[in-house]
């Protein structure tokens, strides 16, 4: 089926923000009114070819640059690699609008995103955006049945600023916040049948997200040895990304192996088609995790705090 969707480690994020230095800058120029010839950003082996469509932007080209090269590598900093070899990148100016307005992202005849950019936006405004990390990640999963689309989105919501927090973009107080104040979104309703049956807002995006936290479970069966990334570098080593189909047990199957427990397999078993209420208070309890005033304390005394660390464990010490 056509997807078509919304929306390393330690070195490797450093080799990444050395990128961002030698940018190649030759393309950089304010308020085109025609279209650009595209221009290329390395990612390890991977190849962003980045063209702007006709319009006007108030930021330079070489900043925008930087924004997508930054998103790109805290992709690659979570997955190991970039998820694709080569990547079409498409940015189109929206007039008389502000901010990373949406995206999207589709895997047929190769890995395309198209970015709708609002021609005021700012430098801080991409500073703060998590819209193209987002899209990125979607690069990273095989193209499964529509039935499915929640986990497409889901480990997009999940692993999103977790990449970001690897890079140094993202404070990891602010991960743990979007997870407390996001995920009770995705618990299910009075009527939810399960993922596969229900296709809300919340249950695709945030119950998606939900079964993310296989994380945890991954972690605690295994002393930590594994984690989600594990499993979800193991589908794109296998050669799974967005520009393939396969069925969603086959790349839980390949996740699990990985792992070296059957956690993703299990879950969906439990909550593709039933609904499955998850204890978020005592989540956050065991992980040491507490809500305070609109941001987050830890607790490194709790039971799970090890694991809780872990989800994070690339993050310069200056972001902890």
């Amino acid at each position: 089926m056509t997807k078509f969707i919304f929306t390393i480690v330690v070195a490797a994020a450093f080799i990444c923000l050395a990128l961002l230095e030698s940018q190649d800058s030759s393309a950089a120029q304010d308020s085109l009114a025609r279209a650009s010839d595209p221009t290329m950003i390395t990612i390890g082996a991977s190849r962003i070819e980045v063209t702007f469509e006709a319009g006007s932007l108030n930021l330079s080209h070489d900043k925008i640059l930087h924004w997508i090269t930054t998103s790109a590598c805290a992709v690659r900093t979570y997955y190991g690699e970039f998820p694709v070899r080569r990547l079409t990148l498409i940015i189109v100016p929206v007039p008389a609008r502000r901010g990373v307005i949406h995206g999207v992202t589709f895997g047929e005849n190769g890995a395309t995103i198209r970015m709708y950019l609002g021609q005021l936006t700012s430098e801080a405004e991409l500073h703060d955006d998590w819209k193209m990390t987002h899209e990125m990640v979607h690069l990273a999963f095989p193209s499964v049945a529509r039935e499915h689309h929640w986990i497409e989105e889901g480990i997009a919501t999940y692993v999103e600023p977790i990449a970001r927090a690897e890079t140094g973009e993202l404070a990891v107080s602010s991960v743990w916040r979007d997870l407390v104040e996001g995920l009770p979104n995705g618990l299910p309703g009075p009527d939810d049948k399960g993922l596969d049956r229900t296709p809300t807002w919340g249950r695709t995006y945030w119950g998606g997200a939900l079964f993310c936290l296989a994380d945890v479970e991954i972690r605690r069966r295994t002393n930590n040895r594994h984690g989600l990334e594990d499993a979800l570098r193991a589908i794109v080593v296998a050669g799974a990304n967005i520009e393939v189909e396969w069925k969603l047990a086959r790349a839980l199957q390949v996740g699990d192996q990985a792992t070296g427990v059957h956690v993703l397999t299990e879950l969906y078993e439990r909550m593709g088609t039933q609904p499955v209420a998850t204890d978020l208070p005592a989540l956050w309890s065991q992980l040491g995790v507490e809500a305070r005033a609109g941001t987050v304390a830890f607790d490194d005394h709790a039971p799970l705090a090890n694991v809780r660390r872990a989800i994070v464990a690339a993050a310069p010490a200056a972001a902890r």
